[in-house]
């Protein structure tokens, strides 16, 4: 019997057909890789060099792609969005300060928000510090250019281009990262623009009834606030007693505002004549708040204020632990003060 020749069958030239194609798509998905590789090593278009861009606790990686955007980065959003979940390392980006030198491309960006920036120098500004106090910190800190050591207040606030406004209280109590050579000034409007942000959000969530009129005022009770607590857990009863006595009129009466008064002439033991002398910040004589914040609010200090724990307490004295004994009366107040501080019990 003689055998015919084979015909190729239909799935033969299916596959004849094919090898084009995968071809192709090969061609264009190499084609597409060598285009990735290329971009992730082009420098990033920074509005200004070193940028500084701070990575917020919680933040998701689409959130912190949006803020490079929002900083000035010009780079395609979604593109930058893909690298890093691309890479694996999207969950793996630390919060914290940064600062973007030129030349930064998509990769080394990344390995910076993965490494934390370690290797930068950092600053910390601590909750209830004075302007003062501020100042003597950045001349402590290695790696700073220090260009505000001959600026008057006034002249520093100024340059931050907050001209007439008082420094105190207007910093944010935090660790700042920098890059060693950066200067003092520089690092300042980062911690004068983060308590500009929280003061704002703070604010923007008040209650109708809060006996305050401006951001100001509020930065200000709350500085008084973050001296007067001792224990994280009565700060919110601290705050109602403050608000409760602005709601009356009654004088604040609070140590901290006398003492700040008294400037570098304090020597650590108030004395009743200091209680009577008049100044500005003495709550004493003067009804109100003082004219500006006495120290550096925290960001619990802050949300206390509008936020304060339902009380109709009006005095409150330390028991020596840390904590406090708040009162409504003064009679309750005066027991309190004997049994505390005078170590004896009045008898009713």
């Amino acid at each position: 019997m003689k055998r015919g020749r084979a015909v190729p069958g239909r799935s033969s030239l299916g596959r004849v057909r094919l090898w084009p194609l995968l071809l192709g798509v090969l061609g264009l998905l190499g084609a597409l890789g060598a285009a990735a590789a290329w971009w992730l090593q082009q420098p990033l278009a920074l509005p200004r060099a070193p940028l500084e861009f701070e990575v917020e606790p919680g933040q998701s990686p689409r959130q912190v792609v949006q803020g490079l955007v929002d900083s000035g980065v010009q780079v395609q959003p979604v593109l930058l969005y893909q690298w890093f979940r691309w890479s694996g390392q999207a969950r793996q980006i630390r919060a914290g300060s940064y600062e973007l030198e030129a030349g930064t491309t998509p990769r080394e960006l990344l390995r910076k928000l993965v490494a934390g920036d370690e290797t930068l120098a950092r600053l910390r500004l601590i909750e209830g510090w004075t302007f003062r106090q501020v100042r003597a910190e950045l001349q402590r800190t290695p790696g700073l250019k220090r260009v505000t050591d001959a600026m008057s207040d006034a002249e520093l606030m100024a340059a931050l281009g907050a001209p007439g406004l008082a420094p105190e209280g207007r910093f944010f109590p935090d660790t700042y990262a920098f890059a060693k050579g950066s200067s003092d000034l520089a690092v300042l409007q980062r911690a004068h623009a983060a308590m500009n942000r929280r003061l704002e959000a703070v604010w923007a969530q008040r209650p109708p009834d809060l006996p305050l009129q401006s951001p100001e005022q509020l930065l200000t009770l709350a500085s008084i606030v973050e001296k007067e607590t001792g224990r994280a857990a009565d700060r919110g009863l601290v705050a109602s007693v403050f608000l409760n006595r602005l709601r009356i009129g009654m004088p604040l009466q609070t140590d901290p505002t006398v003492i700040y008064g008294l400037g570098e002439a304090f020597d650590g033991n108030l004395r009743k004549r200091d209680l009577q002398t008049d100044t500005p910040f003495n709550t004493y004589t003067r009804r109100g708040l003082p004219p500006t914040p006495i120290a550096m609010p925290g960001r619990d200090a802050l949300w206390a204020v509008v936020r304060p724990t339902p009380s109709k307490a009006l005095y409150f004295v330390a028991r020596g632990d840390g904590s406090s004994e708040f009162s409504e009366t003064l009679a309750d107040h005066n027991r309190a003060v004997d049994k505390y501080q005078r170590n004896r019990d009045r008898q009713p």
